[in-house]
């Protein structure tokens, strides 16, 4: 919670976005395939240079059609939650194209090129690697892991959600603006909404039926 307030968001806060986008937007696309990929998994993938041990602990994703990889900078495996900055590779598997979107004009463009590189060898096939330099960028130095969960969410609900099966779609990001401060209030307000569910069927007895309000 205090990561999400102002600070530089960690793996778990990543993680529980993807959680909260597979939950309340990719459940309604049940012809939809598309993975989101937790920090840890992109991070093992990347760290571990052995592809078989690497392909048997990701999913299997001859079922996906895209891929979305949160890319962190930590070079130190013996470090948890390590790193200094966080961007966004989404992968078509369908094209062989991966899109690198980073807020900090292309910081991590060696590390996302890295785990494209290994994912590619994962996959068994190509991976064109992309950067789009008209990312739209951060202005502070702890908004990173903000703009790879608002770019994550546009992505796939106004370009990979919103468009019928063989259509083309332009993956540019540019002139689209993102408000950090309002989306960590919106990720705030989402987890206390759920926190707030939770604690209600906690203390709602099994046999009682449902109030309106």
């Amino acid at each position: 919670m205090k990561a999400l307030k102002s600070d530089w968001l960690t793996d778990n806060n990543i993680a529980f976005w993807e959680e909260f986008l597979e939950n309340e937007v990719l459940k309604k696309y049940p012809q939809a395939h598309i993975c989101l990929l937790r920090p840890s998994m992109t991070f093992l993938l990347m760290k571990n240079k052995d592809t078989a041990v690497v392909r048997s602990a990701l999913p299997n994703f001859s079922q996906y059609t895209h891929i979305f990889l949160p890319v962190n900078d930590n070079r130190n495996v013996a470090q948890a939650e390590g790193g200094s900055h966080w961007s966004l590779l989404l992968v078509s598997i369908i094209d062989g194209v991966a899109f690198h979107y980073d807020s900090l004009d292309g910081a991590n463009n060696n590390e996302a090129w890295e785990a494209s590189k290994r994912l590619s060898s994962v996959l068994g096939k190509p991976l064109r690697f992309h950067y789009l330099s008209e990312c739209p960028q951060q202005e502070n130095s702890s908004d990173c892991g903000v703009f790879v969960c608002i770019i994550m969410r546009h992505l796939l609900v106004k370009r990979l959600l919103a468009v019928n099966a063989g259509e083309k779609i332009s993956m540019s990001m540019a002139h689209k603006a993102i408000d950090s401060i309002g989306a960590r209030k919106e990720m705030l307000k989402i987890i206390e909404s759920f926190r707030r569910e939770g604690e209600r069927r906690r203390l709602t007895p099994n046999n009682t039926p449902p109030r309106i309000e």
